[in-house]
């Protein structure tokens, strides 16, 4: 798209002045980085990138990735005026109550924003993922002469996501499997909210990325388009992913607030907005856009919907000649899950003791087989998780496999998490992660943002408690629980045994509004005997009273590898006419979507009498036993033993289950 050069300096000065009234109107937000990056925004928006405003969602569209979501102002301004359904009212209401316009990019809230950013560096390394996606869908469904799926994932980034350690990690990761698709823009400005980047931030980032394996270019002055426009284009021709460095002005054309802290994070003020507006010859009237550079951005629709159509016609003869993979594409963007997906799911019977992270395994190598796009990674612990997915290929800094579905991350939690969120951001996708649960602290940020966009991620946590045994008490999860559970959107999973463990894969397939952490067992689990007690696919109800009782005496609620020896302690306590109700309760998020009544007949409220027993800390479960419950649980941190004689130690015995249980009567 070619334009004069002052229409387009008109244009970027339109991004600025936007971006810096919509945060003078909120008296809230960081114009900074919109005005000073207005002019890369520009470039890449308009003479580079992809994209349909009249369809946010086309299949084929280049992504765009905020990472320095605290410039949010820029890219509402960016989707405004290119098209998409933003109007000037929504800028105007920035940072309000119910507006679409944020404080920063929130996913699934405003048509054009592909994924929440705003946690330094996780844009960064959510980018990565969405990358990957592209690389990963391209391999299995494009075709000679049918390339369906060809798009780049494009991001501004800023120092403080540099800094962050995560995107170290992801660009490690990235320079590895060479994701020649993926294109940052660095905005480097030298500027943080304590002052000059020089106070921690010295290193060469040029070479740093170099030595990860990307293609690094570098612009002098951020304002030069002619140049932002060549290193674009000389980045779309290299098999690395691309950072080009561009040294720009934080708050450009404030005559006493650029390059300064100052103008970071706080609106400019009258007496400076004014000043901004007389230096750059720009009339005072609040969001102002000229005639004739918004008809200059509302070009980008129809240049959108002719790219488009353009596809759509690939996509048609696609249909034509490969209908099957069209079908199963399409399934996959849809949500659904193949016929007989789960047709094959294993069953276990009694004496077939396993740890749930086996039978979780077990269960994963069904998945991979019938679900085309289920795939993910490790932290390094495949072995040990149980998650390598036998005979499916592994995308390596060697190779990258035909129908790989195995993703191998490296000791690297916290990218692992955001990689993770970018391949389900591709609504293509059905990937998990995985760590030890412990560990699940290093990617706790992503996580959190998962359960925010609400994306299908299937977390698998293993060696879940004290039982984790010799490494000790840096390795035993004791907090994570009751953690994860007060997370919003999360759901957490801790199955009893092998049988659950299927049922609860079950839950994380169908459930696509949000992830699920599965947190499973190192050590073996008793496969519970389920003539004598209830089915296993009560976890479904997240609560299930898996020894039913009339007219009980006392509630003992168990998880996990507890529920065994809670169910001996039971019938223990029946010998002495204590009739007890076990309840298998794996998730109390699904539990607390149930209706009343099913809640009632499960936790009878005239039964006063409850204790719990789980392997992890007892806050929380007050809301579940009362105050005068009794607990055995574990509200210290471990120690270093065999599994089994950690379990004796904290009292997780059938003997200390009952002692515990008799001191309520």
């Amino acid at each position: 798209m070619s334009t004069n050069k002052e229409l387009k300096e008109r244009a970027i000065n339109t991004i600025r002045m936007l971006s810096a009234d919509g945060v003078e109107k909120a008296n809230s937000g960081h114009p900074g980085l919109p005005m000073g990056a207005a002019a890369m925004a520009y470039v890449l928006w308009m003479q580079h990138m992809n994209i349909n405003p009249n369809d946010p969602d086309w299949l084929n569209r280049d992504r765009f990735v905020l990472s320095a979501g605290h410039g949010s102002m820029l890219l509402y301004s960016l989707l405004h005026l290119t098209g998409y359904p933003l109007t000037l009212d929504d800028l105007k209401q920035f940072r309000q109550w119910d507006s679409l316009t944020p404080g920063h990019p929130e996913y699934g809230l405003t048509k054009g924003v592909e994924t929440t950013t705003g946690p330094l560096g996780q844009g960064f390394a959510t980018g990565v993922g969405m990358a990957l996606a592209e690389k990963l869908l391209a391999d299995r469904y494009n075709r000679e002469g049918h390339e369906i799926i060809d798009y780049y994932t494009y991001g501004i980034v800023s120092d403080g996501d540099l800094m962050e350690g995560i995107s170290a990690e992801a660009a490690s990761y990235a320079g590895g499997v060479k994701l020649g698709k993926l294109i940052y823009l660095y905005d480097s400005n030298n500027i943080t909210i304590e002052g000059s980047t020089r106070l921690a931030f010295c290193e060469d980032v040029g070479k740093r990325f170099e030595s990860y394996g990307w293609h690094v270019e570098h612009v002098t002055d951020g304002n030069d388009i002619d140049r932002i426009d060549e290193v674009l284009n000389l980045a779309k021709q290299d098999d690395r992913p691309s950072l080009i460095i561009a040294t720009t002005h934080i708050g450009f054309g404030s005559p006493n607030k650029q390059d300064t802290s100052g103008v970071h994070g706080a609106p400019l003020g009258a007496d400076e907005m004014k000043a901004t507006k007389e230096n750059l010859n720009w009339p005072e009237e609040p969001f102002y856009i000229d005639e004739d550079v918004g008809a200059h951005f509302l070009e980008k629709k129809d240049e959108g919907m002719q790219k488009q159509e353009a596809w759509q016609k690939t996509f048609d003869a696609y249909v034509q000649a490969h209908p099957e993979l069209a079908e199963e594409l399409q399934a996959q963007l849809r949500g659904e899950l193949p016929e007989g997906w789960d047709a094959d799911l294993p069953t276990f019977d009694v004496g077939d003791d396993m740890a749930s992270r086996e039978a979780s395994g077990k269960v994963m190598q069904v998945l991979a087989k019938n679900i085309p796009t289920f795939l993910g990674g490790s932290a390094d612990l495949g072995p040990s998780n149980k998650t390598t997915l036998n005979d499916h290929g592994s995308l390596t800094c060697d190779s990258f496999d035909h129908l790989a579905k195995n993703m191998h991350y490296g000791v690297r939690e916290h990218a692992m998490g955001a990689i993770t969120n970018g391949l389900a951001l591709s609504k293509a996708i059905r990937p998990f992660c995985s760590t030890f649960f412990i560990f699940s602290d290093y990617m706790r940020g992503a996580m959190r943002l998962s359960s925010i966009m609400e994306l299908p991620v299937t977390y698998v946590l293993t060696h879940d408690s004290i039982g984790q045994g010799e490494d000790g008490m840096t390795h035993q999860p004791v907090e994570q629980l009751v953690s994860l559970r007060a997370m919003p959107n999360m759901t957490v999973i801790r199955p009893s045994d092998a049988n659950e463990t299927v049922e609860a894969w079950k839950y994380a397939m169908t459930h696509t509004d949000g992830p699920v952490t599965l947190v499973l067992s190192r050590q073996k689990i008793p496969t519970i005997d389920r003539e004598l007690y209830e089915a296993s696919d009560g976890l479904q109800f997240g609560a299930y009273a898996i020894r039913k009782a009339e007219n009980p005496d006392l509630i003992m609620i168990a998880t996990g590898s507890e529920v065994g020896p809670t169910l001996e302690a039971a019938e223990r306590l029946a010998a002495d006419d204590i009739n007890a109700q076990v309840v298998s309760m794996p998730s109390w998020e699904i539990f607390e979507n149930q209706y009343e009544a099913y809640k009632e007949s499960i936790l009878p409220q005239l039964v006063t009498k409850r204790m719990v027993i789980e392997a992890g800390s007892s806050y929380g479960w007050h809301k579940y036993i009362g105050q005068d419950g009794a607990t055995v649980t574990v509200d210290t941190f471990g120690a270093s033993a065999p599994g089994s004689v950690m379990m004796e130690k904290f009292g997780f015995t059938v003997d200390n289950i009952v002692a515990k249980a008799k001191t309520l009567f």
